[in-house]
């Protein structure tokens, strides 16, 4: 499974005095997104952590189609897009019942916990295969 839904409502602090969520807060929401997808991968943060692996963000990206208000259910839809030895990429795509709001990327790197990069499949062939495996079964697109 490469693709995952989690459902959030935006908070009154999200908002500003116009009741509309500040635009920050969806690369937020992408966070959320992406967590929750390594979550259901049975690859959570924790288990790269404990590998001394990290992976920071080096780009980041959101087209921004329609705003998102106080007290609105939203669907982040995360997608393991691309997965290279050296990077990594997850697609979003945030959804108010079927209305489009924004859509976005994020590319990160793996990272050694001295900053370093580091080529994944040499480091970690454990979480390596992992993560080919949750590309390559995945019938969600």
């Amino acid at each position: 499974m490469r693709v995952n839904k989690t459902n959030i409502r935006v908070r009154y602090e999200e908002t500003d005095q116009m009741g509309v969520a500040y635009y920050a807060n969806y690369l937020v929401w992408f966070e959320v997104g992406r967590t929750e997808l390594m979550r259901s991968l049975e690859l959570p943060y924790r288990e790269f952590e404990k590998s001394n692996l990290f992976f920071p963000v080096l780009k980041a990206y959101c087209e921004y189609k329609q705003p998102a208000g106080y007290d609105d259910q939203l669907t982040i839809v995360t997608r393991l897009e691309g997965l290279q030895n050296v990077r990594i990429t997850f697609d979003y795509e945030i959804y108010r019942d079927d209305d489009l709001l924004a859509a976005g990327y994020t590319e990160h790197t793996f990272v050694n916990d001295k900053g370093r990069p580091v080529a994944l499949k040499k480091f970690s062939p454990f979480l390596w295969n992992r993560l080919c495996q949750a590309m390559d079964n995945s019938t969600d697109k």
